[in-house]
């Protein structure tokens, strides 16, 4: 098991603490934290970065819709300071900084949070790694909070610097709709990836099964476990979403939102195959690690049987007798040898018309 060189803060932390205690849990992503306020309307775009808490203290919104997102969950202050101005619950600041959370939503009077889980593909590891993402969504704000800066939601902002774009028009549920649906998509690319490497294992495990094959079958079945795990709440949480009871989201954003529930769908389905493979993978590998101890056996079995003849007659002349045949020939001892020789060479003639030296 690979030893994270991050640092990391353990749950063992909040023992004995009150319900609603801000402690950071998880691996510390990032050194410093970044805010990034992004204020919109159908006129125009104002974007501005706070390098402090007391930077943003100062700073006074206008009267557009709000998207708030921050990189770095590991300094409480900040989530103290946003919890104070957008008034949030002490359980989700929370839940916030704990980045072990499963998928889920949880709905208050004025705001809905949402748990999901961004994913990433390192082409050099081959490995997937993932952050945990929390949507605060609001009358006229959302709030996002990630565990380092990825790129995952920049699509998301250019539509919205785009002057042409519609983005600007909707409102602030079509915002949190759109964010959703970029880490969805990111799921396709992940079961590409695990589809690829599982493709690649099992010409490998046709060919040359190995010890470290077995061990990297087993990696990649651990890899889609965990992307399973992320994809099979969220199903249920964007099934939530979607309900006609759901207040902060209009009827024209819950059909898009319906539209990312078939997605996930779609995702479990493909990457209930992938891991169908990669159970059939262990399947092959067995085999063929079988198939090959029985050739190697069989060969082994084949070049004992082949000396048994030469063995027989040694034995033979080898005992003490006065009157054995050809012991006093001159040239006893290579018929001696031709009889060895030409047994092996009638056995060796037969096998092979059996097919049994042949390794494939």
């Amino acid at each position: 098991m690979r030893k994270s060189s991050k640092k990391r803060s353990h749950p063992s932390r909040k023992l004995g603490l009150p319900p609603g205690s801000l402690v950071h849990i998880g691996e510390i992503k990032t050194e410093k934290p970044s805010i990034t306020l992004i204020e919109f309307d159908s006129n125009g775009l104002v974007e501005t970065r706070f390098d402090s808490v007391e930077a943003s203290r100062q700073y006074q919104p206008g009267g557009g819709k709000l998207w708030l997102n921050v990189y770095g969950l590991h300094d409480p202050a900040v989530m103290a300071e946003i919890g104070r101005r957008f008034k949030l619950h002490p359980l989700v600041q929370e839940d916030i900084l704990n980045t072990h959370q499963r998928p889920k939503n949880d709905e208050y009077a004025d705001y809905l949070y949402i748990v999901a889980r961004c994913f990433e593909f390192n082409t050099e590891s081959r490995s997937l790694s993932s952050d945990q993402v929390s949507i605060v969504l609001g009358r006229n704000f959302v709030l996002t909070f990630q565990e380092r800066a990825t790129g995952t939601f920049e699509a998301v902002r250019e539509r919205l610097r785009s002057e042409h774009g519609a983005m600007r028009t909707h409102g602030v549920d079509y915002l949190a709709y759109a964010l959703l649906d970029t880490l969805v998509d990111r799921y396709f690319v992940m079961l590409d990836n695990l589809a690829d490497m599982a493709e690649e294992l099992e010409d490998q495990a046709l060919s040359h099964p190995t010890p470290e094959l077995l061990a990297e079958i087993n990696r990649v079945k651990h890899e889609a476990l965990v992307l399973r795990r992320a994809v099979w709440p969220l199903r249920e949480v964007l099934n939530a979403l979607a309900r006609a009871d759901n207040s902060f989201f209009s009827g024209d954003t819950r059909l898009y939102l319906r539209d990312i529930y078939d997605h996930t769908v779609h995702v479990l389905e493909t990457l209930e195959s992938v891991r169908d493979l990669l159970a059939d993978l262990l399947d092959i590998y067995l085999s063929s690690v079988s198939n090959r101890l029985n050739t190697e056996v069989r060969i082994l079995t084949v070049l004992t049987t082949l000396f048994m003849p030469a063995t027989l007659i040694a034995g033979i002349f080898g005992m003490n007798f006065h009157d054995m045949p050809l012991l006093a020939e001159h040239d006893g001892f290579d018929i001696a040898m031709g009889m060895m020789l030409g047994a092996a060479a009638l056995m060796a003639a037969s096998f092979w018309r059996r097919n049994w030296l042949r390794t494939r």
